[in-house]
């Protein structure tokens, strides 16, 4: 039976990665991503996707989606802990009730299996250093107990109703198309383009604070691991590179790497950040045959060269261009099969939002990898 592909959140960082991956390989791809963060521009090497803009809290809009998906790469979330201590609330409903929404149309989609993006800020402060899945979640902020709740929720639909999930707990993923722009960008796109422009970069805290910096294609390939592994329904997996590095030592890698001086403002540590991570990845390597390909060092020459090529370009703007818009009554249906979608990204709005924009708080959601 064919497969057929839907990425959540999959314009996007991480999605948007792992929709061009599938792409390249000759799958068929639908994109669902509420464009909130999501960039059309992280879509434009995406021929063949089939791209519907919609937000999951949206039942009509999940449930269309579905139609004729056999497998699904779950990447949507909204992001950042700094902004879950904003806006909790945000956080909560995208994540957690975006994700049931998933999992009960999936269910009944009779969706193969669910991949799910976890993510290693559910260690929170827990003892235990590196990582590994048998030690107690003990999240410290909203994002992170969102993040928590997500896989239970796969957990749950997998004893419970026999929808096949996996859920990757990501640690500190960076690489090319990442967002620097945001208030609440991940630290390596923001000291890249802050060096870049000559400007100081911040450090919240004494920079000895450490992480598992791992490049977006070791995600990818733990994500198509997953999914085409018959092990590991129910269960959650660390996805790293088993490697500690410091804001300093990242300081350091960056320097040698743009060949610049680096100024640095310190400021006070922010509350909801765990002090350091490492994971081990031994259960994916067992279970999943997972194994890194790109560390640290050559992630971040390839992550600068990047952005290098992409500095000044209309590469990194948000707007769409030359998308064609299509109403719901264009969408692929069980009756017309997804093989026969379009040969290039077509905009395709489907549900009411109207609930959700007279909601939309402060700080818009952001959907992304």
């Amino acid at each position: 039976m064919a497969r057929h592909y839907l990425v959540t959140g999959g314009a996007g960082f991480i999605g948007s990665h792992i929709a061009k991956h599938l792409l390249s390989q000759g799958e068929k791809v639908r994109v669902l991503d509420n464009f909130s963060n999501g960039k059309w521009s992280n879509l434009k090497d995406a021929p063949g996707a089939h791209v519907v803009e919609g937000d999951l809290r949206n039942r009509e809009t999940v449930r269309e989606s579905l139609d004729g998906i056999t497998h699904v790469f779950h990447q949507a979330a909204v992001g950042s802990v700094p902004r879950s201590l904003t806006d909790p609330f945000e956080t909560m409903t995208s994540n957690v009730d975006g994700t049931l929404n998933l999992l009960w149309h999936a269910k009944d989609n009779g969706v193969k299996r669910v991949v799910i993006a976890g993510s290693s800020s559910v260690y929170g402060d827990t003892p235990g250093m590196p990582r590994v899945e048998t030690l107690p979640p003990s999240p410290l902020s909203p994002y992170a107990l969102s993040k928590l709740n997500q896989e239970l929720l796969g957990k749950i639909a997998t004893r419970l109703y026999g929808l096949d999930t996996v859920t990757l707990r990501y640690f500190n993923v960076f690489g090319p198309f990442q967002d620097p722009g945001s208030e609440y960008a991940a630290v390596i796109p923001k000291f890249i383009q802050a060096i870049m422009d000559g400007r100081p970069i911040t450090i919240f805290g004494s920079g000895l604070q450490s992480r598992d910096f791992t490049y977006v294609e070791n995600v990818v390939e733990a994500n198509i691991r997953a999914m085409e592994s018959e092990k590991g329904g129910g269960e959650f997996f660390n996805v790293g590179c088993g490697e500690k590095y410091s804001l300093l030592d990242l300081v350091d890698g960056l320097q040698r790497t743009m060949k610049r001086e680096i100024s640095i403002k310190f400021k006070k540590f922010r509350p909801g950040d765990p002090f350091e991570s490492q994971a081990d990845i031994s259960k994916a390597r067992k279970v999943l045959g997972f194994e890194p390909k790109v560390y640290f060092e050559e992630g971040l020459r390839r992550t600068v060269e990047w952005f290098s090529e992409t500095k000044n370009s209309p590469e990194l703007s948000s707007v769409p261009q030359n998308i064609h818009s299509q109403s719901l009554s264009g969408l692929a249906t069980k009756k017309s099969d997804v093989s026969s979608l379009s040969c290039r990204p077509e905009r395709r709005t489907m549900g009411s939002l109207s609930y959700f924009k007279k909601e939309r708080r402060k700080h818009p959601s952001p959907i992304q990898g």
